[in-house]
């Protein structure tokens, strides 16, 4: 037994958080306590989604040394209770051990291991999700001007996000407690707990995956068309526009507010402090062209005296008016590069030289050891040619898979036959003792579950507050607001995956089977059967539900009729934001050259 590949395992999720949140983050400007919570929400995160597959191996073969051990016989009577031991007629030389006929595992370690990892890992997932995290974003979002009123405000602001766990919580107690036969100890306290969280990851996961089963496979399939891809660029450009314009109106009104304030309160008022204060969160520009009045020593009256409760609702609003500004500026540029690409490349398409040329004025900068390697030929091919069929390839092959996830979340419940596509695969490889593959497809599938649900999370307009921007352009409320999801949904996500693979044996009936040192810690949801026989029953129906409304669009041409832009072909609203888009593109192209050209000059 070794924990060298466990080891290997846990220190390259390690490197992945930590380069991770470096290309999002900025430790430099963000408080030491954000990046260190972030950093553990997000290296725990994903310690789950790629040291579960061991887990899952390491059970496969627990079961088959279970299945190849020698089965007691017990025999009674009145008087005597004998137990005989069947064996084979076989000599001792010739008797096969269970550990002969079963094949380690490559990545095989202590089986005293995974319990203590999953115990440490899961509730400082769930310290963080629902108490460390949420209370640092209202912290940091909160306007008072001393740590325990921010403590109170987070407290206040976090009551609606606390109380429907409590009422979920108290829900499932209620009916664990009215329930003949069902008796509450402290070992089912504590599922009621998980099962509690659960239910609120796997509500939101629902949605989440619904839209990004169909949204990813069809997002790749689209960008293989460059002609959609640009469109699609010049509408964000028009849409974007108009919240890039609105949130800087909005800052521009409050620092107009601000500055009237800062010429009322004088250096000898109490509240002065607290101005100053607001007044750091305010750009240069601002805080310069503000002018002390000579008469700082006068008294005042009653109408120029500004409470604190007003100036913390000042500072609350220019902290989430200076965010919104950040945000649409920082997708501002990022689609504004974007729609440069996809122009120089619709420009290349009917090159007859087949030599990748760049416009003047845009950003494309490779990464060094590649600008040697990549030359204007081997650009052209691979993005003319080669990259829209690999995109169509792998469209296909996501669709698949989606299919597949669908599928199965439907029919992972019916034992026999087996009819869940991953049960099937994975029982297949294990069978073999092809563990390796049993992990591969393990982490293969709970990444892409994953990666439809967490890539979804912010697409969603309600959502659209928080934003990962590259190159350390992320402000920490979303960092934060991306560990605390990573925390909240990962878990539910990795138990329905189990679940899919038929690992837990309250979904089998089967008590034969060897679960996962993962379930034994979360526990079963049919410790409160209204919520398992639910979870079977209205899980698949809102998943399919889901996958077909995104399918079609429906809420995308809801919206749509009711007079919000939505990206609808062959729409003339659409057509016109499309042609202000171009419009914006252009004209932001015509300052990069005049910005370039005054810099050379």
């Amino acid at each position: 037994m070794s924990v060298i590949p466990l080891t290997i395992e846990v220190s390259l999720v390690f490197c992945v958080a930590a380069l991770m949140l470096h290309r999002y983050g900025d430790y430099r400007k963000q408080h030491i306590l954000v990046t260190v919570a972030c950093f553990i929400a997000w290296y725990f995160s994903f310690m789950i989604i790629f040291v579960l597959p061991l887990d899952v191996s390491s059970t496969f073969y627990r079961q088959c040394l279970k299945d190849n051990s020698p089965l007691p016989d017990t025999t009674s009577n009145p008087n005597l209770t004998t137990t005989i031991i069947n064996e084979p007629t076989l000599s001792t030389s010739q008797i096969i051990s269970p550990e002969q006929v079963c094949e380690k595992p490559w990545s095989w370690f202590p089986p005293t291991v995974l319990p203590v990892l999953w115990r440490v890992v899961y509730w400082t997932s769930q310290f963080l999700t629902w108490i460390l995290l949420p209370m640092m974003q209202s912290f940091s979002n909160a306007g008072d001007f001393t740590v325990w009123r921010k403590i109170k405000s987070a407290l206040f602001e976090n009551a609606i996000y606390y109380g429907t766990y409590l009422l979920i919580f108290g829900i499932c107690l209620v009916y664990v407690a009215i329930k003949p036969g069902l008796n509450i100890n402290g070992s089912q306290l504590k599922v009621i707990g998980i099962t509690a969280s659960n239910t609120w990851g796997l509500f939101l996961l629902v949605l989440l995956l619904g839209y990004g089963l169909v949204d990813i496979p069809r997002s790749y399939w689209y960008a293989s068309k460059q002609g959609y891809q640009l469109a699609h660029a010049y509408f964000k450009m028009a849409k974007l526009s108009t919240e890039k314009t609105e949130a800087e109106e909005n800052v521009e009104d409050i620092l107009d507010d601000i500055k009237k304030i800062a010429e009322t309160v004088k250096y000898t008022n109490p509240m002065r402090k607290y101005v100053d204060v607001i007044l750091e969160k305010c750009p240069e520009s601002m805080t310069k062209n503000l002018k002390r009045s000579t008469d700082d020593f006068e008294e005042y009256s009653a109408s120029e005296v500004v409470t604190e409760k007003s100036l913390v609702r000042i500072h609350k609003n220019i902290k989430k008016a200076t965010h919104n500004v950040e945000r649409a500026r920082c997708q501002w540029n990022e689609t504004l590069q974007r729609a440069f690409e996809l122009e120089d490349l619709e420009a290349n398409e009917k090159s007859s030289t087949r030599k990748f040329v760049h416009s003047v004025g845009v950003d494309y900068q490779p990464v060094s050891f590649l600008r040697r390697l990549i030359t204007p030929q081997i650009e052209w091919y691979w993005k003319c040619l080669i990259r829209p069929i690999l995109m169509k390839i792998l469209a296909v092959c996501l669709c698949i898979l989606s299919f597949m996830v669908v599928w199965s979340e439907c029919l992972f419940f019916i034992k026999k036959p087996v009819l869940s596509f991953f049960a099937l695969f994975v029982q297949a490889a294990a069978k073999n003792s092809g563990y390796f593959y049993v992990e591969l497809s393990s982490c293969l599938t709970i990444t892409f579950l994953c990666f439809c649900a967490y890539s979804t999370l912010f697409k969603v307009r309600i959502f659209n507050y928080y934003y990962l921007v590259p190159d350390h352009q992320t402000n920490a409320n979303s960092l934060i607001f991306a560990g605390m999801m990573l925390c909240r949904l990962t878990p539910p996500m990795c138990l329905n995956f189990l679940g899919l693979i038929h690992l837990d044996t309250h979904i089998t009936k089967d008590e034969r089977k060897e679960e996962t040192a993962y379930t034994n810690i979360m526990g079963h949801m049919d410790v409160i059967p209204f919520i398992s026989d639910g979870f079977n029953i209205y899980f698949p129906i809102l998943i399919v539900l889901l996958c077909v409304a995104t399918y079609f669009n429906l809420c995308s041409k809801a919206l749509h009729f009711f007079g919000f832009e939505q990206f609808v072909e062959d729409d003339h609203l659409t057509q016109e934001l499309v042609d202000e888009g171009k419009d914006l593109v252009r004209r932001g192209k015509q300052i990069n050259l005049f910005i370039l050209f005054y810099t050379v000059l």
